[in-house]
């Protein structure tokens, strides 16, 4: 279903009840047409992003807009779950300019599942990934080189991600070599990891401030998250 149809139905169900958690409520149209747009306009559902990552990551990303917490607020980073580990699920969307940046694999960490992530924690050395919407800090050199920490804005779903040393790094066994070997590419401890080839670009354009959403169809997160509306 395309993205500006799928706003539309959601305009249309707002307080109307359905069973089950659903795709979230629209946010005010005149706000976020142009982004909603950008869905078809880059082709997002032909690179495999779903259109359900896409709209929460706009609501959320205008909550921490509004909240004053995004300094970067021009660009968007969204990572869909949804796909397995061999798909590029790392989108990063310059709102401004209407470019996709960056589509790139990224990994989740090796309690989460082995092709597909399917279970999540925010819990120490659970070593799973954490849903979620995340503002990008400041880079440093650590035990994987080049990294960017990523600070968890969601209270009992990633607020532990500075305590875990969840960060954007760059990992060797994060290319599509491997992939095609073995059916998913290696894991991490939880962190969002990317190829080498490409992580000097990725985090100095997402660093300080930007917003990055990891996304999954997850019922235990569509139902606690508090970012964004949805029906039930």
């Amino acid at each position: 279903m395309a993205l500006t149809s799928l706003f539309s139905l959601k305009v249309s169900s707002i307080g109307k009840k359905n069973s089950g958690i659903v795709a979230p409520v629209a946010a005010t149209a005149t706000a976020m047409s142009a982004e909603a747009a950008l869905y078809e306009t880059l082709s997002l559902d032909s690179l495999g992003l779903s259109p359900e990552a896409y709209q929460y990551a706009l609501q959320g990303h205008d909550r921490l807009q509004k909240e004053g917490k995004l300094r970067n607020d021009d660009i968007l980073s969204i990572v869909d779950f949804s796909l397995p580990s061999t798909k590029k699920r790392l989108f990063v969307i310059d709102l401004a300019s209407g470019k996709l940046l960056f589509n790139s694999l990224v990994s989740h960490g090796r309690n989460s599942g082995r092709d597909m992530a399917t279970a999540f924690s925010n819990a120490p050395e659970s070593f799973k990934s954490s849903l979620g919407f995340y503002v990008t800090g400041n880079t440093y050199r650590g035990a994987h080189g080049y990294s960017l920490r990523l600070e968890g804005e969601e209270e009992g779903i990633n607020n532990n991600a500075m305590d875990r040393g969840i960060v954007m790094h760059a990992a060797d066994y994060v290319n599509e070599k491997l992939a095609r070997m073995q059916g998913y590419i290696g894991r991490s401890l939880g962190c969002p990891a990317i190829p080498p080839a490409l992580h000097k670009k990725i985090i100095a354009k997402i660093q300080n401030g930007s917003c990055l959403f990891m996304y999954s169809p997850d019922e235990k997160y569509l139902s606690s998250t508090k970012m964004f509306q949805h029906t039930v």
